[in-house]
Parts: C-alpha cells; structure tokens; sequence
C-alpha cells in the first residue's frame, strides 16, 4: 500500500508486462451521481490511487485506463493533475467485457490508438475501483500467468451461496469450504487472453463478467488460483469509499517530521515531544534553523512522510512557516496527499496568561486556508512552560491532540489554535 517510493525489485522474469484497469462503471450501487472511480477519496479521485499503485511498479510497462466516452476528459485531467505516467486512456463499451476487449485492441489494432503500443507477453487486468493492490500479489498473478496461461487472485468466501426456487424458497446451498471469491488481479499470456475475446459471443461480452472463464471456455485455459490478500476488496457500496479514506488515512498516519528550532528549550520540548509520540509512529526529530537549506530535511522531504510539527516559540512564525510550505511544494509531497502541517508555538514567558490578539489570529486562519488550496492543512498547537514539573504532562497532551490531528486530518479544523 502507498506510500511507498516505487517497486522493490525487478518483478517477474516476463518479457513486457501491460496492465488494463476497466473503469467504466456507472456506480449505481453507490448511489449519487458520481461514478464510484471519480468519487474523491482524500480530496482525490478513487481511479487515481489504483493508477499509481500500478505506476509505481517499474515493471508495469504501459497501464491503459478504460473509461466511458463522457468521462474521457475528465480522465485526462486526473492523469494531468496528478502527473501519471505511462497512462493511455482508451473510450469503453457498453459491458464490463466490452471494455476491456477495447482496452486490449490497443496493442493489436490501430483503430483504438493513434500509435499501437507493443505487444506484452502478459497482461493484467484490474479493477479501477481496488487501490489498494500490491506489487506481490501481482508479481504473483503474473508470474503463474506466464506458467499456466491465465492466473487470478481468489479469497475465501465469506458467506455461504444459496440457490433459490422460482416462488422464493430456498432450494439447496453450497459447500462453502470448497468454493472461492473470484477477485482482482487477473493474469494473462496477451495471446490468450485476447483471443478469447475475439471468439466469445455476443452474450458472453454483454452478460459476462468473468474474465478467466473466457479463457477456459475459448481457449481451453485452466487459470491458475492464487490466494489473495483481504486488502483487494472492491469499492462498491458508500460504506465502501469511508472504508477505504479510513485505510488511507491510516497509511499517512505511520510517520511524523518533528522540526524544531536550535533554541534549547524548544529544542527540549522537541525532544520530549519525540519520545511521547515514538511508541505510536515513526517519529523523524530533526533541529534546525528553517531559513538555512538543510540537506536532512530535505531528505526527509524527497521521501514519504506526510506529517510535519513545526515547534517554535514565536507567537506566529509566518516567515519560517512559509519557507516550510515553500520547500514541501518543491517536493510534490502535496500532490497526492493531503498534509499535515502542524506549528507548536512554546510559550516560555512569565505572564500567567497568553494572549493572542484577534488580528492574529484571523492571519493564522487566512494563512491556513491558503494553505488548504496546496493540499496542506494548517494547524495550531500551544504548549505553555509554566511550570517545569508539569511540563511533561503538557507534551504528552500535546502528543495526543497531533496524533489525533494526524489521524482523523479534518480540513474543518485548520486554522485552529488548540491548547495542550
């Protein structure tokens, strides 16, 4: 699952390997509309993660998405907003099995492409709506494709199938324990794969909707199975898309940058502030004067953290805050995901209160809502040092309100000064 920097290794040993991800579907089931692939998830389209877990694989030479006419263009931004590679974007049929055949035919008939792309030995096929594919089931459907011809991930069902009589009744049920959910992805040798479609019928490419079962019954081809992960489900119902954010959500949640100051009471805060938020993620503490080109935190900004703390004893920090928000920008960090960007101020000073004034305070809200439009979320954190016995208690606090920031990334609340 993203993030992730790219393949982790060379993949199967195959000639060529193409992928044509179907996702033409209307979303009925969902409700609105809609269709179930453009739904945003995160503030980004649903297709738009299945494509980069396909385009982050190296060995994945051409991926083809195959969308209904009237949602061409639209397709064609999101490959544009997001920067996809390697993507052609093919018009789809009426059916599921229409589309697909289409979204083959570009490596085999000039007509559906303005340049025939070459030939892979193996194709994949993968709903555009399952984003949460990895490369090693992949490798694995590709790997048994190139052996058996045809490969395809299974899970155990979870329910047991029961047929029905004409007035309703039940009339027999199956044994679960010998039966499987047919899921995505599916492998092919492109010979194959494509010659089934060319001698299947009418009714098989109107009313079918199993790909290896073309293979089998076209070309004698007995799809090897291969056991999936729980992770390849398919996002069908509204309950689906708030299953998936929540997986997403959960995935930027591993790894948080705590940037401090080389002052040596924030730098201390920095460090208890690591310490209370170690045991619960993956937690990069780095000390440094944000007006100087620092080489570790560029690092850290050329890899896959989505979460910043930012901890100064300013009361508004917008000079260093925007040279942060300059060298995320830099990154492309922002582009696919929302980020987190939440500024501690330490409040060292001896009044027993602290004040902000509203002027302020409308400045922190406009800031972050400027911010918002770069898919970064701004938030405000107090921590008051008072009293040096109670500090502790304060960080911890302060701990608790920027994992629960990081986790739940409410774009409601930017802007916000809370207090630890």
């Amino acid at each position: 699952m993203e993030p992730s920097s790219g393949s982790r290794g060379a993949g199967p040993a195959v000639t060529a390997v193409a992928a044509v991800l179907p996702a033409g579907g209307s979303g009925e089931r969902l409700g609105g509309a809609t269709p179930k692939q453009f739904c945003a998830v995160q503030g980004r389209p649903l297709v738009s993660y299945t494509v980069r877990a396909m385009e982050r694989i190296s060995w994945i030479s051409n991926i083809i998405v195959v969308v209904s006419p009237e949602n061409i263009e639209t397709m064609k931004s999101i490959v544009e907003k997001y920067g996809h590679k390697r993507v052609m974007i093919v018009k789809g049929g009426i059916t599921r099995h229409r589309s697909i055949f289409n979204g083959l035919k570009v490596f085999s008939e000039n007509e559906f492409s303005n340049q025939l792309l070459q030939k892979p030995e193996v194709v994949i096929i993968h709903d555009a709506v399952r984003p949460f594919v990895e490369e090693d089931i992949l490798s694995k459907v590709v790997i048994a494709a190139k052996e058996h011809g045809a490969a395809g991930a299974i899970r155990p069902l979870v329910s047991t199938v029961i047929a029905s009589t004409a007035d309703g009744c039940l009339d027999h049920s199956l044994e679960r324990a010998r039966y499987r959910a047919s899921e995505m992805p599916q492998a092919f040798l492109f010979d194959i794969i494509y010659e089934a479609y060319q001698q299947c019928t009418n009714y098989d490419l109107d009313y079918g909707t199993e790909c290896l079962h073309l293979a089998l019954k076209y070309c004698k081809t007995n799809a090897k199975l291969v056991e999936g992960t729980a992770d390849l489900w398919k996002v069908t119902y509204k309950r689906d898309l708030h299953a998936a954010e929540s997986i997403i959500k959960d995935n930027l949640s591993q790894q948080v940058c705590v940037i401090t100051d080389v002052k040596e009471a924030v730098a201390q805060v920095g460090f208890r502030l690591h310490e209370s938020l170690k045991n619960q993620l993956k937690v990069e503490a780095i000390s440094v004067s944000l007006s100087k080109n620092d080489s570790h935190l560029q690092n850290i900004f050329s890899g896959q953290c989505y979460n910043f703390v930012c901890v100064n004893d300013k009361k508004y920090a917008i000079q260093e805050t925007q040279q942060l928000v300059d060298m995320l920008e830099k990154s492309n960090i922002p582009l696919l995901y929302p980020v987190v960007l939440i500024l501690v101020h330490l409040d060292i000073s001896e009044n027993i209160s602290f004040s902000i004034g509203m002027e302020e305070l409308t400045r922190i809200k406009k800031f972050a809502r400027e911010m918002k439009k770069k898919n970064i979320l701004v938030y405000g954190l107090l921590i008051q040092d008072k009293d040096h016995l109670l500090l502790q208690d304060t960080v911890n606090s302060a701990a608790a309100l920027i994992m629960a920031l990081i986790k739940d990334r409410n774009a409601e609340l930017i802007g916000q000064l809370l207090v630890a």
